[in-house]
């Protein structure tokens, strides 16, 4: 390891890890490598570069991952990041199922780390949908005439909650399920919850 300090929230994370754990530290000896700057941002290992967050370390069911925040602006030479779902715009990752894959993977994933930091460097950002090209569902028009309180609801969102939501109504082809996907989320609107959340 370089002269990259290790951050205690990070170590307390790492000793609660249940699953990866081993995947994590191998991870974390990599990017430290990099000489990034080790923080704790959304209860995950996060590395910055002058307090730009340039990669996130964390753990789904059946992968971990790099996630790179403007993984969008690689140049993916090795065909290795994924877009975790087709509404994400700007971040990528690169999946991990076993620690051999990290290990055979170092050199790969240094290249990109290195790469993400150029991009943050040259002050690259990527170049975001406009909210306004998100069309929000007639059904959902409707319900905002109807309940007042749910356009607000709504409109308190984060812009990227409000996209999910949007996305996840229009996706159903007929009127009848978007109304039903709408009434089923409309107390997670109200409450304030975006889609995926608990």
């Amino acid at each position: 390891m370089t002269n990259s300090e290790t951050n205690p929230k990070v170590d307390e994370f790492l000793s609660k890890a249940k699953q990866w754990k081993e995947e994590f530290i191998s991870l974390r000896n990599i990017v430290l490598d990099c000489e990034l700057t080790e923080d704790f941002k959304w209860k995950h290992p996060c590395y910055t570069l002058e307090g730009k967050n340039i990669v996130l370390i964390h753990g789904f069911k059946d992968y971990c991952a790099l996630l790179f925040h403007k993984g969008a602006l690689l140049k993916d030479a090795h065909g290795v990041l994924i877009q975790q779902t087709e509404n994400v715009q700007a971040a990528r990752q690169i999946r991990f199922t076993n620690v051999q894959e990290i290990a055979e993977m170092e050199t790969v994933i240094k290249s990109y780390i290195y790469l993400a930091i150029e991009v943050e460097k040259a002050g690259l950002q990527v170049d975001l949908k406009e909210h306004a090209e998100y069309i929000i569902p007639e059904e959902l028009h409707n319900k905002f005439d109807e309940i007042p309180a749910l356009k607000i609801a709504f409109e308190a969102l984060t812009p990227g909650r409000q996209r999910a939501y949007i996305f996840y109504f229009s996706q159903a082809k007929q009127s009848k399920t978007r109304e039903a996907r709408i009434d089923k989320y409309m107390q997670h609107i109200l409450d304030g919850k975006g889609l995926n959340d608990k």
